[in-house]
């Protein structure tokens, strides 16, 4: 079989040089093998600033390999975290001995060149590599004096960061997939500490882009500034039922966990709440839900997934209707249904089920006219414990929550050491309001503010 055209973002040396590499182990295969190579190579930088010093600097570069042979529905596997061409021959011969003590399974086997026409991002920024490393350190020092400098009531910095990085990968396998990909990304962040009486509260803020040259150092102030003081004074509120408020980066973190839920892998061990039920309404009609690697705006975009698979949008909620499952090749072989571009992978890994960029489709108004339509609620600024307070089986939601209480449409008196609580199931089908707010998240996703009714708020 033919090779298809190598597909991604606008190439450079560097990805003609991985994909070179990946093209030779791949075309080692022998006779009833099928042979992927998963090459990359990635920088870093971050720099922690405290005191207007540098509190650490850590500056890195790593690149390696991952080799799948599969023979028989046997997977071998095997990466080594050098491009050393004498290394790449023992870690394919790693990968055949490695096949030998798997179990057969008949649904393993590498993708096939699915014929699309990738849209190609040029998310590379040269900032990040040609930008002056004092200049780096200077941005993390600068951030944290000017939130000191901004309120009076700002006592402290917990930690002022910066931080970038690069990563450039290639795919070849015996099949004939050919993939290249590459990207940047920048983004500075500062917690800090403000004080009123005996009241202490501690709120972040930041700002992202694909380079540092495109940073903003005032945004990323002001919104920890913003965030941090107006929870002074917070206490518990009383226990009752009500809306709560979600801004766009909050709305991030609930729509993140329905994604979730929505893995092939996910599905095919049984493991959702939402299984078979694709075509029936899961949520309110005003939630529409997205995964939209080709949207350029997105920090998460890209043009394929990690076996090669043309990336497009893909449909999990359209108004309130449960459009499907996210699918790598396994999955999407396993259950019949195909892949639907969605592995996800590193060197390091096999290819696994996940989202690229997960965008909500705006509804109407600001965040501001949302709260203006809640006659009884909560503003949600910070929400803790996702992790053990949502159960992706069962679907039941408690957590703890800060924010400010929302009386006639108007923000009130902040709150603090309460807890939310209800099902993933029930709040979706509650959503009441969804804004016109998007704002992207560092991780790709494109949130918009949303509300939901008759959330129980426990406190005092």
């Amino acid at each position: 079989m033919a090779p298809t055209p190598s597909t991604g973002s606008t190439s450079s040396d560097v990805t003609s040089a991985l994909l070179g590499i990946a093209e030779r182990v791949a075309e080692q295969a022998r006779s009833g093998e099928q042979v992927e190579a998963f090459v990359s190579r990635g920088s870093s930088t971050e720099v922690k600033a405290f005191g207007g010093e540098v509190e650490s600097f850590t500056s890195a570069t790593s690149a390696g390999i991952g080799i799948r042979v599969i023979q028989d529905g046997r997977v071998g596997f095997a990466h080594a975290g050098t491009l050393d061409e004498e290394v790449i021959a023992e870690t394919l011969s790693e990968a055949r001995d490695n096949r030998a003590f798997a179990e057969p399974d008949e649904w393993v086997a590498l993708s096939e060149p699915d014929g699309g026409t990738p849209i190609v991002h040029d998310h590379w920024d040269d900032s990040v590599a040609t930008m002056a490393t004092e200049d780096k350190v200077q941005m993390a020092i600068d951030l944290e004096a000017a939130v000191l400098q901004a309120d009076p009531r700002v006592t402290g910095i917990r930690t002022s960061v910066y931080s970038d990085g690069s990563g450039e990968m290639a795919l070849a396998t015996s099949t004939g997939v050919r993939a290249t990909d590459r990207g940047t990304g920048a983004h500075v962040s500062v917690s800090a500490m403000a004080k009123d009486g005996d009241d202490t509260q501690i709120a972040g803020g930041y700002d992202v882009n694909f380079g540092p040259s495109n940073l903003s150092l005032d945004k990323a102030c002001n919104d920890a500034v913003h965030r941090v003081t107006r929870l002074l004074g917070a206490k518990q509120p009383k226990s009752e039922k009500l809306t709560i408020v979600l801004e766009p980066r909050m709305a991030a973190s609930i729509v993140g966990i329905l994604v979730g839920m929505l893995s092939g892998e996910r599905m095919l061990k049984g493991r959702t709440p939402f299984l078979d039920r694709v075509g029936e309404v899961i949520a309110s009609p005003l939630l529409s839900v997205v995964d939209d690697p080709t949207n350029p705006e997105s920090f998460g975009s890209t043009s394929v997934d990690s076996e090669g698979q043309t990336c497009r949008p893909l449909t999990l909620l359209d108004k309130g209707v449960l459009g499907g499952f996210m699918h790598n090749t396994y999955t999407g072989r396993r259950s019949g249904e195909g892949t639907t571009a969605n592995g996800v992978r590193g060197y390091r890994s096999t290819p696994g089920v996940g989202s690229h960029a997960i965008v909500m489709t705006p509804g109407t108004g600001s965040l501001d006219d949302i709260i203006a339509s809640v006659d009884n609620g909560l503003l949600v600024t910070s929400m803790s414990g996702l992790h053990s307070g949502v159960n992706a089986i069962s679907g039941d939601f408690s957590v703890g929550a800060e924010g400010l209480m929302i009386r006639n449409g108007v923000l009130a008196e902040p709150i603090r050491e309460a807890t939310i609580a209800s099902t993933m199931q029930k709040m979706l089908t509650d959503i009441i309001a969804v804004g016109a707010d998007t704002e992207w998240q560092p991780g790709g996703s494109g949130p918009v503010s949303i509300a939901v009714s008759d959330v129980s708020m426990s406190g005092a």
